[in-house]
């Protein structure tokens, strides 16, 4: 609202704070304060609204660049990511990340390191030279990372994963409580013969699985341990998991349910249940987790799973940063695990009458 924005204009005129104070009637001045959030206790609710009106009649916008140098603020922030171009997931959480940051009168610039530590750093550090008002550094896969340098230099928060170090604040899903909701998915459709494909010994795999037992030791089930298969998170994991559970197995002795480690694992099991003849959900209930986007809803039947909250990481992380760009209080560094909801299609039924 000074002479900065005047100067920066160019081409066809561009309507001026000044503008719109003639317009209004007022003091170039009363139109900073509008305009700066500094109206309240300074001017009058109609004198307020009479500046309003007038700049939506001019289409009078302030200028981001002048108002930003006023504040020491650009009101833009970093996304640093390792591989958003090969994530399926990736594309929910930059939304949710942009659309809070967008609503706190930000924008985001996105990097995308390929998961290579150098070019992590040097992003993080080209983002400080543009003095961003602070940085998400987001990973696509839960796992404890490696904090880039700079990280520190500025406002930071860490989505879908965990500092090394626990320096920085994080929000990630709520593993263990997805886990604990997968279980409880097929105890409430009365199954008690129930087991485990796919996963490795990751962070997710592990809490999922701990999540997975603390449903069924509530319920006095134990899960036998050949009944733990871990195969990796492919739909060929998936698929040898299941038929090494399930080949061969008279009805009575095998599972009436599987908890998939993600949608892929639950694809292959559901191929090697319509290759054995096994019915789903008839004779076999199937519940995936991730609620991966192209997949899920597509299989044959489509898939009960456990979503992982993607876009609502992206939001908190967003909400989290901006609350410590306008306090200019660091946040402290504790992980906000957030809730992993699940959506109800139709690969989980009853369990088999005995």
């Amino acid at each position: 609202m000074d002479s900065a924005e005047e100067k920066r204009t160019t081409g066809p005129a561009r309507p001026t704070s000044r503008d719109v104070a003639r317009l209004a009637g007022v003091s170039h001045t009363a139109v900073s304060f509008v305009f700066n959030g500094r109206a309240e206790g300074n001017l009058s609710p109609a004198t307020q609204e009479r500046i309003r009106q007038a700049a939506a009649q001019l289409g009078y916008r302030p200028d981001p660049v002048a108002r930003g140098l006023r504040r020491r603020r650009t009101a833009v922030i970093g996304l640093v990511t390792d591989e958003i171009a090969s994530s399926p997931f990736a594309g929910r959480l930059l939304r949710g990340a942009m659309e809070t940051a967008w609503a706190g009168e930000h924008l985001v610039l996105t990097v995308d390191s390929g998961g290579d530590p150098a070019k992590e750093d040097a992003a993080v550090a080209e983002l400080l030279d543009r003095r961003v008002d602070g940085i998400i550094y987001a990973a696509m896969s839960l796992r404890r990372v490696r904090v880039p340098e700079g990280l520190h230099r500025t406002h930071s928060v860490l989505a879908n994963c965990l500092p090394e170090d626990d320096s920085l604040p994080a929000v990630i899903p709520a593993e263990r409580a997805g886990g604990r909701t997968a279980a409880r998915l097929l105890l409430e459709q009365g199954h008690r013969r129930v087991a485990l494909v796919g996963g490795q010994d990751d962070i997710a795999s592990v809490e999922r699985l701990r999540g997975f037992r603390d449903a069924l030791r509530a319920e006095g089930i134990t899960v036998p341990r050949e009944w733990v298969v871990r195969t990796g998170g492919e739909i060929s994991g998936g698929y040898q998991g299941a038929t090494r559970l399930l080949d061969g197995v008279r009805a009575e002795q095998r599972p009436t349910g599987i908890f998939c480690y993600n949608d892929r694992v639950a694809a292959g099991t559901l191929h090697a249940a319509t290759r054995l003849g096994i019915a789903v959900p008839e004779e076999l209930s199937v519940v995936g987790y991730d609620d991966q986007e192209h997949m899920a809803a597509h299989l044959t039947p489509p898939l009960t799973t456990v979503a992982l909250p993607h876009r609502a990481m992206g939001e908190a992380a967003a909400r989290l940063l901006l609350d410590a760009i306008a306090t200019g209080r660091t946040p402290p560094a504790t992980t906000r695990r957030l809730a992993c909801p699940v959506i109800s299609r139709a690969s989980v039924g009853p369990a088999p009458i005995p």
